[in-house]
């Protein structure tokens, strides 16, 4: 759409009662079916998606302000707003709803309708408008009555708001302000300060207007000093003339500009503190006074940024070394200010606001400002780095790739200096001051770690056809910021425990512990690289000595998420070098105590539990069992000593595992005709079909080894003989207790191993598979030669069956089970504790 009159920005007021901006669109009007009624649509401009879509209601009162905005409220606590583009639109639509309504346009405020039947009681509808008492000293407590008594009915609040703008009502009421003061009348005052009190609450901009003109506002804030709760008067006017001071960093030639910055801070210091906290009652009554400066500020905003002397001179003085420190404080705080009222914008004018403070060079002039020595000048470049960060990272980061380019085709030059890149990046400035905060909550740092954190995401990093803006900027990070951050972390665990404990210290490092946990999270192989190289987890573990517990846990945090993501370059990296002693010896000096850090150092050896994590599980067993073989209050480690002796067990029996990889596919069976099917079809496949991965044997095996696969086969054939009378049973059941008696599990998954587990032997339970013994062991009841005639005929489709289906044993050959010293061979296997 090319029509801007219809350009619109919807708003809403949120709970905070601050303007939302719910994006751009443009607004027609029409009837629609399914509200039956003329409404009013908003589609947005970017996608057609519709923003707004609200039923002209003939009983909702609409308000139009400053010429360009229709204000209204759907429900009790949801006000709407639309700010036009253009004058004629807004003109336009507001002649709509009033058509709908039946109201005069030239009106502000279409006229609230509600219960006539509650509202007989104060006023007839069709009375005459409201009479105010004459403007006397004699007659203001009459006022004041009055004033109090229309605010609960919102039509009598309407004609008393008509009334007091037909008649100049306020001026006058000014007047006699005046006449009270000097005549020291503290009652008067105190009514004074009632009625304007109430004026306040009736919410309507156009008294508004009147009251907050440069010949009234500081009247109308001199009535509100005069508080009948309060023993004495305040001092608002002494403070806004004599201790508030205005401050022109820049000169502003623009008298307009000037007279609605004054304005703005005139009325923001009456909402902040001169009018009383409003109660529950009265919030949505000051509603329009919150619009009133909200859109201020966007028109402040908007006349400095088309002002581009201003901006000039701005920057200028800036960067300019020769302007004092006072001045560039001064200057620093102004900028500050205009990027929070940048917040106001909307989305495109907010894209062309911080555009321009980006070819006017914001980022090289930060940099300047964080090199200097003043705390408050250093606090307020960071917040504006931060509206910088969070609006567009993207443009941070390659302001300082480009300069550390820039700094890389100069460092043969520096070196002689002894200069380094940490000393001139933004990014490591921003850094240290994270480090050297010295406020002991570490207020600063703590934003200044989201703000890095903002950064180095890797979610909101850009990737176009021709470069990702991740490996460009991580790489750049990694090589010539990370040792600045984790230089504290270094620096404090040269030995067994932390050289420095105290708590200001603990809180950074648990900052820095922070980002570097998600920094292991998102950043794959440049943080990998970065911990093994540098050793980073053994010194992060040795801060599980430390005396404060939370800097201890997220030191395990950080461990935890590195064993989260079972990297066997990791794993083998925490082997070789024992990383598991500290956790271990924590946990030992924990001793019996139920918290935090106990239920944390356990989750994490359930985790490798769980997890199968074969290298930790045996890693841990082989080195820590000793100290860990009494914990009995949960079954972790009990869990993992059984993982391990499994994983043991396959090793020295390879015979299973060559008869593992003959079988393919169904793990789980529960229809005996499927699998007759599938068998015969799996017979009947050439290996040549096989997909990558899935050869029945591996060449060398097939050749040499055909009668060590055939032998555990043929004893599952002659169990079958022996137990073809009981009933037949699919072999696998998907949970198994670690009491049921040894059973076998063939998991033939496509593009997976095979993998056979087994359970310790113990009693049956009903309807459980069992089998005496393993295959192939010595002893084994049901064992064959490797000669006998089963072997030649276990190609046949009927043979199978025992490979997949056999009966439950009796209680007999349990008890041979008992007796037998073989334990069960085992790929994998889950047992619940």
């Amino acid at each position: 759409m090319t029509d801007t009159r219809r350009r619109v920005k919807v708003y809403t007021l949120n709970e905070d009662r601050q303007w939302d901006d719910r994006g751009t669109g443009h607004v027609s009007s029409g009837y629609v079916e399914r509200l039956k009624g003329m409404s009013l649509l908003v589609r947005a401009e970017s996608d057609g998606s519709l923003l707004l879509e609200s039923k002209i209601n003939p009983n909702t009162a609409y308000q139009k302000q400053q010429d360009t905005l229709i204000v209204w409220s759907e429900a009790e606590n949801y006000d709407l707003a639309l700010s036009f583009q253009e004058k004629a639109g807004c003109d336009e639509i507001w002649e709509k709803i009033c058509q709908v309504q039946g109201k005069d346009p030239s009106v502000d405020i279409t006229q609230d309708l509600v219960d006539e039947s509650e509202e007989e009681r104060f006023d007839d509808m069709s009375s005459p408008g409201l009479e105010l008492p004459s403007c006397e000293l004699s007659r203001l407590e009459e006022i004041a009555e009055l004033v109090a008594s229309s605010l609960p009915s919102p039509l009598r609040r309407e004609k008393l708001a008509l009334a007091l703008e037909n008649e100049g009502y306020i001026k006058k009421l000014l007047e006699l302000f005046h006449v009270c003061e000097d005549l020291e009348n503290i009652e008067g005052l105190h009514h004074l300060y009632e009625i304007i009190k109430g004026i306040f609450l009736l919410n309507r901009t156009a008294l508004f207007e009147v009251m907050f003109s440069e010949e009234c506002i500081m009247d109308v804030i001199g009535c509100l000093e005069y508080d009948p709760a309060l023993s004495q008067p305040r001092k608002h006017r002494e403070f806004l003339t004599k201790t508030a001071k205005f401050k022109e960093v820049i000169p502003i030639s623009d008298p307009e500009l000037k007279q609605k910055i004054h304005q703005t801070y005139r009325v923001q210091y009456i909402q902040d503190m001169v009018l009383p906290t409003p109660s529950v009652f009265e919030e949505n009554m000051l509603s329009t006074l919150h619009s009133f400066i909200f859109f201020n500020k966007v028109e402040i905003v908007g006349m400095l940024q088309e002002d581009e002397k201003f901006l000039t001179d701005l920057f200028a003085q800036l960067t300019d070394e020769a302007t004092d420190e006072e001045k560039r404080q001064e200057l620093v705080n102004f900028l500050k200010e205009f990027c929070a009222f940048s917040q106001t914008l909307q989305p495109q004018n907010r894209d062309a606001f911080f555009k321009t403070l980006s070819n006017m060079g914001i980022l090289p002039a930060l940099e300047v400002i964080l090199g200097m020595d003043d705390t408050q000048v250093r606090s307020a470049a960071t917040d504006i780095f931060s509206y910088l960060v969070e609006y567009n990272p993207s443009m941070v980061r390659e302001f300082v790739m480009q300069e550390a380019q820039q700094n890389d085709d100069v460092s043969k030059k520096l070196t002689e200096q002894k200069i380094t890149n940490k000393d001139i990046l933004l990014i490591n400035l921003i850094i240290e001051h994270m480090i050297c905060d010295t406020d002991p909550e570490l207020g600063g740092a703590v934003q200044l770690m989201g703000l890095l954190r903002t950064l180095v995401d890797p979610e909101n990093m850009l990737a176009t056809a021709n470069k990702t803006e991740k490996t460009e900027f991580l790489g750049f990070f990694y090589k010539h910021c990370m040792h600045v951050l984790t230089a504290p972390l270094l620096a404090n665990t040269t030995e067994d425990k932390p050289s420095k404990d105290d708590f200001q210290t603990a809180q950074l490092l648990a900052l820095v512990l922070e980002l570097l946990t998600f920094c292991v999270e998102h950043h794959t192989y440049h943080i990998k690289n970065y911990i093994i190289n540098k050793d980073i987890l053994r010194r992060v573990l040795v801060l599980m000595a430390s005396k404060h517990a939370f800097l201890a846990l997220c030191a395990l945090r950080f461990k935890r998420k590195i064993i989260g993501l079972k990297d066997e370059f990791y794993n083998r990296y925490i082997m070789k070098s024992f990383l598991f002693e500290p956790v271990v010896k924590a946990f030992l000096n924990n001793g019996s105590r139920y918290n935090l850090m106990n239920s944390a150092i356990i989750e994490m050896f359930e985790f490798i539990r769980v997890e199968d994590i074969k290298s930790l599980t045996a890693h841990v067993i082989e080195n820590y069992w000793k100290a860990l073989e009494d914990v009995d209050y949960v079954q972790t480690f009990k869990g993992l000593k059984l993982r391990f002796e499994q994983q043991r067990e396959r090793q020295d029996n390879p015979k299973l595992d060559s008869m593992r990889s003959i079988l393919r596919n169904h793990r789980y069976r529960r229809d005996a005709r499927t699998l007759e099917d599938e068998e015969e079809m799996w017979f009947n496949t050439d290996e040549d079909d096989m997909e990558d991965g899935e050869a029945v044997v591996s060449p060398s095996d097939k050749t040499k080894n055909d009668d060590d696969i055939m032998d555990p086969i043929s004893k599952f054939m002659e169990r079958k003989k022996l137990k073809e009378s009981e009933e037949k049973e699919v072999l696998l059941k998907t949970n198994l207790s670690g009491r049921q008696s040894p059973s076998f599990k063939l998991s033939l998954s496509s593009g997976t191993k095979t993998s056979l587990t087994s359970q310790s032997p113990a009693t049956n339970l009903p309807g459980s598979p069992g089998s005496p013994g393993s295959p192939g062991s010595p002893g084994s009841p049901g064992s064959v030669p490797k000669s006998t005639s089963q072997t030649a005929a276990i190609t046949t489709k009927g043979g199978l069956v025992g490979l997949v289906d056999y009966p439950d044993d009796d209680e007999d050959d349990d008890e041979d089970e008992d007796k037998d010293d073989t334990p069960p061979l085992a790929k994998k296997a889950k047992f619940e504790s």
